[in-house]
């Protein structure tokens, strides 16, 4: 029934090639014409993991708590400190421009010019509250004795190691952001916010005397936005590398050009349908489209091999064309469907982003049925192929097929035996060193950018001199009302906050205990031991003045109470050892009417993104695998398929896992697509082989004949594809942005195992499974017979 399709098709495309390839000419200028509008774009909230208990935490007080979505600009004297009247001048300029950035939240921003930085000091007269910068002062009017009264006013105030350097040599201007942009009421852009923040901070403050060092999200996605233009270079690259590599096979510049325009064409359909849909790319996919043309690539080329063969046996080039399009319609679509099916699990992650990314993905895919399998067989119809060309294929062929022949012998059973055995040591080994994968961040700094990039150095710096940065837990202290005034309740606050900053990888915490216990101290004539919590509640609330509203610390009525933990990186392994400390703390010491609340602050963003991926990256990859037996199994109706398709591609798995935990590279929100693509290459190949099996196997042939005859088939253009791709693929591996360098050897190496695994173990497998259960009848002969 299913041929009956396929040839009705087949009629239906051929019979009206005029009528289809028009019509598939004006899909692809509309969708040129949307897809030039297709934009970058990136958001805050695309990274937050949809109903996760820390984010639910984040969602509620938000607008209560400070530090998810930080920018933190830093001044440094290229020589002395910043205590000097020009330092201050220009630190005030810097806080200023940082107040009146679009989208910055104004109540959040903090240095030593504003308001909110207050300082705390007992004299002969009494207690003494003041700014540290006072409101008499101005950036023109710094004397030096002022300038020592601000200097001794920082060190009063606690905001040595704060916003001032522990060693005086850099000054800090903090600010949060807003998803919105209050002066549009649109969503804030992140990518415009960046170049903005490097035209009126970097650029405008930074000269051979000051260095201006910038670290948050907004920079962070920019920077990885503008290194992201490298991507389109290497591409470019690696088109040329593989036109070269694709005409050394076809020796027929129609035949290069031919895979490679129509992988493009479902590119320019895949940008136009992303504007109507009304996405951007985000810079964390920006390699999922040209990945999703590396599939299109291999089918393209599985269906130039196929043309050039019926070629090579003397029939047109229109018969020849409509025999690929019959034989591997079906096989083909059974592929793509698969690795439609594995970027479509990625729905199952509940971060915005990443479903964003499979969307994408999946409709890559989903054109290469149309491009790569009718459309270039259709257009392939109307070339003409004069006797010399085929006489060069036919030469090229028995060139290639003997060479192939020897490495067909790895279907005979004393070289099968050894390979199967291999690959299960292989299989042993892998699954036992990719337990130890790490997900999440594996090194401190942004993995998407070199280690001597310019924010990687910057945050660097920052967290070598100052006891904050941007890596900040925030754990929320659920109260009853007036809870600041209950000993009890600060007392827990207090001992949490005592344990978490002797955690390692905590650089400080901060807390309302800590500005109550400072202010009693000072309130009792500056006496060390007076630096404690004051047992009665009017003492409580008496040092609770001397808090600033704006803290991010406490709410109006002191329902809710937060700590801030201060980490020397967002390395997966620091925040998860300080989440289960928290953890630990909350079950261990309950009190009645105080519930402890993960997470704030974007450590507790990172920690909900990696624990999002732990637990829905077994499912994922479960559903696609699920997949690829259910479609193995219903088109051959064999077991022995299912095995020796499977088995190789979970090898490959384990394989590309163990490798990434060589390479300290963290299953990540940009990383698992990648993983995914892997399996849908893998298939690609088991597809193409095992279907010509069957075709032999159907006819007769005894098993290791047939498939020596399916891998000099097929085989052939299964190794070029894995070597074209990954010579091209490789070149990634010299770019600037270190993520997609560490892509380019990670898919290098996925190229080559699947390529490995399915002309070595497939075939080993395959052999040996039929000698141990001999099949009792005649064999199903695959859905379309070539």
């Amino acid at each position: 029934m299913l041929k009956r399709v396929v040839d009705h098709l087949g009629a239906v495309f051929f019979e009206n090639r005029a009528i289809v390839l028009c019509s598939l000419a004006v899909l692809t200028i509309v969708m040129g014409y949307f897809g030039a509008q297709l934009k970058m774009s990136a958001g805050f909230d695309k990274q937050l993991p949809s109903g996760h208990e820390y984010i639910e935490t984040f969602e509620r007080y938000r607008g209560d708590l400070f530090g998810a979505n930080r920018v933190i600009v830093v001044l440094r004297p290229e020589k002395g400190d910043i205590w000097n009247a020009e330092a201050l001048k220009r630190l005030h300029e810097v806080t200023q421009a940082t107040m009146f950035l679009p989208g910055v939240d104004r109540r959040t921003v903090q240095s030593l010019w504003t308001p909110n930085t207050r300082s705390l000091e007992i004299t002969e007269e009494g207690l003494k509250a003041e700014d540290v910068i006072g409101g008499d002062v101005t950036p023109d009017r710094l004397t030096p004795e002022r300038i020592v009264r601000i200097r001794d006013n920082t060190v009063i105030g606690g905001y040595m190691g704060n916003l001032v350097a522990r060693d005086g040599s850099a000054a800090m201007v903090v600010a949060d952001l807003l998803e919105t942009d209050p002066a549009t009421r649109k969503p804030l852009d992140y990518l415009e916010l960046n170049h903005r923040i490097e035209a009126e901070i970097r650029e405008r403050f930074e000269d051979d005397r000051y260095q201006i060092q910038i670290i948050g999200f907004v920079k962070q996605i920019g920077d990885i936005a503008d290194s992201a233009t490298s991507v389109l270079e290497f591409f470019a690259l690696a088109f040329v590398l593989t036109v070269a590599a694709v005409y050394w096979y076809t020796r027929s510049k129609r035949m290069t050009f031919l895979p490679l325009v129509c992988s493009l064409v479902s590119l320019v359909w895949q940008f136009g349908t992303l504007t109507l849909l009304g996405f951007g790319l985000d810079p964390l996919a920006i390699l999922v489209p040209f990945l999703v043309f590396a599939i299109g690539v291999s089918h393209g080329v599985q269906q130039v091999n196929a043309i050039s063969k019926e070629v090579a046996l003397g029939v047109d080039g229109y018969t020849a064309a409509r025999t690929s399009f019959t034989s591997l319609l079906i096989p083909g679509t059974l592929a793509l469907v698969t690795a439609f099916v594995g970027f479509a699990t990625l729905m199952l992650i509940p971060i915005p982003m990443i479903r964003e990314l499979g969307i994408t993905a999946s409709i890559g895919v989903a054109y290469k049925i149309v491009t790569n399998l009718i459309m270039l067989p259709v257009v392939a119809s109307y070339f003409s192929f004069p006797p010399e060309y085929t006489e060069k294929v036919e030469r090229l062929r028995r060139d290639r097929d003997r060479w192939m022949s020897v490495l067909a012998r790895v279907a005979e059973p004393h070289y099968a035996y050894p390979i199967a055995l291999t690959g299960l040591v292989l299989m042993v080994v892998a699954a036992w060193q990719s337990q130890d994968r790490q997900l999440g961040h594996v090194n401190a700094g942004v993995p998407e950018l070199r280690a001597d990039s310019r924010y990687n150095l910057d945050a660097a710096s920052i967290a070598a001199n100052f006891d904050i940065g941007l890596d900040v837990l925030t754990v929320v202290f659920e109260t009853p009302a007036e809870s600041c005034g209950s000993y009890a309740v600060m007392s827990l606050i207090d001992r949490f906050g005592w344990e978490m900053a002797n955690q390692p990888g905590v650089i400080s915490v901060l807390a309302l205990p800590n500005v109550v216990k400072t202010a009693n101290s000072g309130l009792n004539e500056g006496h060390p031991k007076r630096a404690a919590l004051p047992f009665e509640q009017q003492a409580l609330t008496s040092t609770m003045g001397f808090a600033p509203d704006n803290a991010g610390l406490f709410n109006q009525n002191c329902t809710v109470l937060a700590s801030n933990i201060y980490l020397s990186d967002h390395k997966a392994e620091t925040i998860k050892q300080v989440v289960a400390a928290v953890k630990s703390f909350r079950a261990a010491y309950p009190m009645e009417g105080v519930h402890i609340r993960l997470a704030s602050g974007n450590a507790g963003i990172q920690a909900a993104i990696n624990e999002v991926l732990e637990t829905t990256e077994l499912p994922m990859m479960a559903w696609v695998y699920a997949t690829i037996v259910a479609l193995v199994f219903i088109t051959y109706r064999d077991w022995r398929a299912t095995i020796a398709c499977c088995v190789p591609l979970t090898l490959s798995s384990f394989l590309g896992y163990w490798f990434m935990k060589e390479l300290s590279i963290g299953l990540t929100v940009a990383t698992l697509p990648v993983m995914v693509l892997a399996v849908g290459i893998g298939v690609d190949y088991a597809f193409y082989i095992y279907n010509r099996l069957q075709f032999h196997l159907a006819h007769g042939e005894e098993i290791v004949t047939a498939f020596k005859r399916s891998l000099i088939e097929v085989g052939v253009a299964t190794i070029f594809t894995a070597l074209t791709l990954s010579i091209g693929i490789a070149t990634w591996s010299f770019s600037a942005l270190k993520f997609q360098a560490d892509m380019g050897l990670l898919l290098t190496f996925m190229f080559m195992i699947n390529m490995l695994m399915a002309i070595t173990l497939l075939p080993a497998l395959a052999v040996i499974i039929d000698k141990a259960v001999p099949r009792t009848g005649p064999v199903r002969a695959p859905l379309v017979a070539h």
